[in-house]
């Protein structure tokens, strides 16, 4: 009798020879051809079937007409007759039909292993004449189910005759073989162990397992457990349990798209492969040092087993190890003795992928929990880091701030100090804040928003919602304040230069003020008494007429000196208008001289009345006297004019000034011959008088009617005059040797200024064109920007000698600079700028990477998104207005509706700021193409670790997550609401949706 059978053809594809078209085969005495024209690919489809078709010749069949059905993997009941003892003409169908859904019974239950396909034995004994009589009996014949991927001498149905040089063709099959009595026992051993697996949820178990299920009763109860009946025949029994043992507990087993066996062997083969003296190969001789067991359980359970006290040639220590340790620990049963492994030439397959099985599912579990950990681990491991990065941005703007805030009140205050030296130490508070203080804050502040877009940039990555600062903590509310402090640190930085200005000048009034005023209260210091005398009520006429001249004198005096008390006035006037600190005592001083000169015009006015009244009376006047009164006095004003101008201070800011000063005094001591021909005549005068009075014998008058002025006084003020002149000139050479020192500064740093200044707005712009107009790799582009930036910073030397030069200046109170263009706030503004647009557009580059290698993008990729936003970006700045966008869009193919667009802009300006950055384009253009975590993953996860539940309790985050992230989710999981839960119970679903924004954390 032949065997019908079709089986893929994937393992033994080499083995398959040419098959004929045809074979005959017997069954019950009716003779079949056995059409064989399934191919390997409808086998492998699980659509090919073995054709029989009755052969006219075949015995009491003759005359039927030809019948041709097929078994197929999911053949209905009614297709299995063979098993219940029916006639099989009976029951197969007349033509061949569509196939029918899989039936629920597990034996015709789709398999894994591509399906099933049928095969048909007949008792061993079943061949020629005496076959034929027992092929008549029904129950000598049967038709089993065979899992298609295994073949000949694989399944566990064996037996029959005929056909033998066909199977020995397609398998190499030993009938002898499967009758190998150690084969058979240990068949007999595995599947009792397994049957009693089942038997013992129904509280019996079987000891002989040919005759125990003879009866049917433990059958029956097997039966509830799995579903199937089998008789009393062992070959058939143990097939039948094989073929549940493949259903329950092999045939679930996948692997990477294999299944069953191969998949099997595929985890077996992983799971020990860094184990020494390991190699699976098989279910078969590769177990028999017991090693693979050992190694299957110590990678799971390395507490278990001490792997390295284990010896290669102690197979039947090392198999009983195993199996002790999996039947106390696993809750595997023994279903295999060591010794029986050990002494068979090649242990039966089935038996040791039965025992293999149980491993698999023992550890499956925990593999699918470890991986459901590792997955909410990874989600919240980014978590944490977004909320770190978020924390810190918080703190960092919170003190930038909180600094701003303090720092602005201290330059908006505008009350100035009294003298010049507390002024001096305002400025250089202000110079320590320039250079100490705020440097570290532009540091932070270019750092905060760098960590904002890079914080941002990870969030759209991982499809977290975009980060937005607490209120008031915004990039542009952090950039207002900024520019809030720049405004008033530039007008706090006028108003010192200012202040110091109007110090300066109001000291040098002050100065002057107090040097006038002396000057006059010295000179009229005893007028009044003179003007009060009453002298010449007893002079003669002579003397009369010298006070009458003396007192026209004392006019012409106080004619002179009137200029003088305006210029004091205007000076207090000045002074007050300039808010000096002392101007009351200025305002006292001046009211008492204004006084005073009011009173000595009264006076002097009642005096020449009084003179003209008595002048009549006397007549005698000494004309010397008088002349030498005449040319003495404004002689002696020259003099005092002439100490006052030498001894007068000035303020000048130029060389061009001071040589002004110089020339004047060089114009003023080249009138010096002429005064001196003056001084002579004058004393003269005076030598003539005494001239007289000594060829006259008169007595002379040891004063001078007409004056109180005496050779001896102007001869005093010109030896003053004469020292002052050289002290004078020194001064000014001395202020002139300054003024070109500050000239030399002034040129020193112009000289610099006008070499940075272009070198920084040059940076500048090349930094701006690489940020639209970057070539290369990224790597490239950011070697090249990193280049840039240690170039900018090797030139902060230049910065700082600047700087130094600047002090310098202010610290020689020189504020102006005709020769150059470029301030030392100018020069700094542009080095922030510089700094700040290199840090910016290599934190550009950096998400360009983060995205190119989270997104899987293309350098090409990339110079293309490049290219294509570079030729939209119509102001080349790095960023597109919305209709340019828009143009972009409509040039790439985007069928765009004005609803369309606003949901696109949204996505790439969430912060409605009216343009596009380069990086906001490029996550639109890769946003489709993502592949990241979900919701719903996280979400699966955690049911896996809850054990399907829809709650999960503290108890079993801390068994299956990490200390501190089962402690991170225990603070954030809302308690679950819903019913049957125990107290403590967490809601992990609305946990994991707020993770991704979906709801509030």
């Amino acid at each position: 009798m032949g065997i019908g059978l079709c089986f893929p053809p994937a393992r033994r594809r080499q083995r398959v020879r040419r098959r004929p078209e045809r074979q005959l085969v017997a069954v019950n005495s009716h003779y079949y051809y056995r059409h064989l024209r399934c191919t390997h690919e409808e086998t492998e489809r699980g659509r090919g079937f073995p054709m029989v078709t009755q052969h006219p010749r075949g015995g009491a069949g003759t005359g039927t007409p030809n019948l041709r059905y097929g078994i197929h993997p999911g053949a209905p009941k009614s297709f299995s007759p063979l098993v219940s003892g029916q006639p099989l003409a009976r029951s197969l169908p007349k033509r061949p039909r569509p196939h029918p859904a899989p039936p629920t019974s597990p034996i015709f239950s789709a398999n894994p292993i591509r399906g099933w396909a049928g095969r048909y034995l007949t008792r061993p004994g079943c061949s020629g004449e005496r076959g034929a009589e027992r092929a008549r009996s029904p129950s000598k014949m049967m038709m089993v189910m065979q899992p298609e991927g295994l073949g000949v001498g694989e399944g566990p149905f064996v037996g029959g005759s005929g056909g033998g040089e066909y199977m020995e063709q397609e398998e190499d099959w030993d009938r002898d073989l499967l009758l190998d009595p150690a084969w058979e026992k240990q068949q007999r051993k595995t599947f009792t162990a397994w049957c009693n697996s089942h038997l013992r949820k129904a509280g019996t178990q079987i000891e002989n397992i040919e005759e125990d299920f003879r009866n049917g009763l433990k059958l029956m109860l097997l039966l509830e457990v799995i579903s199937e009946i089998v008789d009393g025949n062992l070959k058939m029994t143990l097939g039948m349990i094989w073929t549940i043992i493949l259903r329950f507990a092999i045939q679930d087993i996948s692997v990477e798209e294999t299944s069953a066996k191969e998949g099997l062997l595929l985890w077996c083969q992983r799971k020990t492969a860094p184990y020494r003296n390991v190699n699976v190969q098989n279910f078969h001789t590769s177990w028999k040092d017991g090693l693979a067991l050992c190694a299957l359980i110590h990678r799971h359970r390395p507490d278990l087993i001490d792997y390295a006290k284990l010896r290669k040639d102690d197979p039947i220590g090392n198999l009983n190890t195993a199996f002790e340790v999996a039947e106390k620990y696993l809750d595997i049963p023994r279903m295999l003795d060591a010794e029986d492994i050990v002494n068979t030439p090649k242990p039966d397959e089935k038996a040791i992928m039965t025992y293999v099985s149980c491993f698999y599912h023992a550890f499956a579990g925990a593999e699918q929990a470890e991986t459901a950990a590792n997955r909410i681990c990874k989600v919240l491991a980014v978590n944490q880091e977004n909320e770190k990065l978020m924390e810190e941005y918080e703190k960092l703007a919170s003190e930038l701030l909180e600094w701003i805030r303090r720092t602005i009140p201290w330059l908006e205050n505008r009350v100035g100090e009294p003298s010049m030296s507390a002024m001096q130490r305002k400025l250089e508070d202000f110079r320590d804040y320039r250079r100490l203080h705020k440097p570290p804050r532009v540091q932070e502040k270019c750092q905060l928003e760098i960590n904002f877009n890079t914080l941002q940039t990870k969030l759209r990555l991982s499809h977290r919602p975009a980060f937005m600062p607490s209120e008031g903590k915004l990039v542009s509310d952090i950039a207002n304040a900024w520019r809030g402090l720049e405004q008033v640190e530039k007008g706090y930085e006028d108003w010192l230069l200012s202040e110091i200005r109007r110090l300066q000048r109001l000291q040098h009034l002050a100065e002057k003020f107090q040097q006038k005023a002396s000057l006059h209260e010295a000179w009229t210091r005893g007028k009044e008494d003179m003007l009060s005398q009453r002298d010449y009520e007893s002079a003669s006429l002579q003397e009369v007429r010298a006070l009458l001249r003396r007192h026209e004198a004392f006019e012409s005096d106080l004619a002179a000196h009137q200029d003088r008390v305006e210029h004091i006035a205007a000076l207090a006037q000045e002074l007050n208008e300039l808010d000096y600190h002392e101007a009351a005592s200025v305002n006292s001083r001046c009211q008492a001289i204004c006084d005073q000169w009011d009173n000595l015009g009264t006076l002097t006015q009642k005096r020449r009345d009084a003179l003209e009244r008595m002048e009549k009376l006397l007549e005698t006047i000494d004309q010397l006297q008088l002349e030498f009164a005449r040319r003495a006095a404004p002689f002696n004003n020259w003099l005092d004019g002439a100490v006052e101008d030498l001894q007068d201070v000035w303020l000048v800011h130029s060389v061009e000034e001071t040589q002004s000063l110089l020339t004047a005094h060089e114009q003023f001591k080249a009138t010096l011959p002429e005064a001196d021909r003056e001084r002579g005549a004058i004393l003269g005068i005076q030598g003539e008088i005494q001239k007289i009075c000594q060829t006259y014998g008169l007595r002379p008058s040891s004063t001078n009617p007409y004056i109180n002025l005496t050779p001896q006084d102007i001869n005093t003020k010109w030896d003053m005059v004469r020292k002052l002149v050289p002290s004078r000139d020194q001064t000014l050479q001395e202020e002139l040797a300054r003024q070109q020192l500050n000239e030399r500064l002034r040129r020193q740093f112009a000289a610099q200024a006008n070499a940075v200044g272009p070198w920084i707005q040059g940076k500048v712009e090349e930094v701006g064109r690489l940020a639209t107009g970057m070539a290369g790799s990224l790597e490239e582009q950011m070697a090249g920007l990193r280049q840039q930036e240690q170039n900018i910073i090797n030139y902060k030397s230049n910065i700082d000698r600047l700087e130094g030069d600047h002090q310098l200046l202010q610290e020689s109170l020189v504020f102006d600079n005709k020769h150059t263009v470029y301030s030392m706030e100018h020069i700094r503004v542009g080095w922030e700028q510089l700094l700040t647009s290199i840090a910016r557009t290599i934190n550009e580059v950096e998400n360009q990477v983060l995205t190119r290698d989270a997104k899987g993008l293309s350098q090409e990729q990339l110079n293309e998104f490049r290219a294509s936003f570079n030729h939209f970006d119509r102001k080349r700045n790095g960023m597109m207005e919305p209709d340019d966008f828009r143009a972009c869009l409509i040039s790439m193919g985007y069928d765009l509706g004005e609803v369309e667009f606003a949901r696109i802009m949204t996505m790439v300006d969430p912060n409605a700021a009216g343009v596009v950055t380069f990086q906001a384009f490029i996550d639109f253009m890769t946003r489709e193409t993502a592949e990241t975590d979900t919701a719903e993953q996280v979400v699966a996860s955690f049911k896996i670790l809850a054990g399907d539940k829809n709650y999960i309790t503290p108890e079993e985050l801390r068994r299956e997550l990490p200390a501190e992230q089962a402690e991170y989710c225990i603070r954030r999981m809302a308690p679950y609401k819903g019913s049957g839960a125990p107290p403590g119970a967490l809601d992990y679903v609305a946990f994991s949706s707020a993770l991704y924004g979906e709801s509030d954390l």
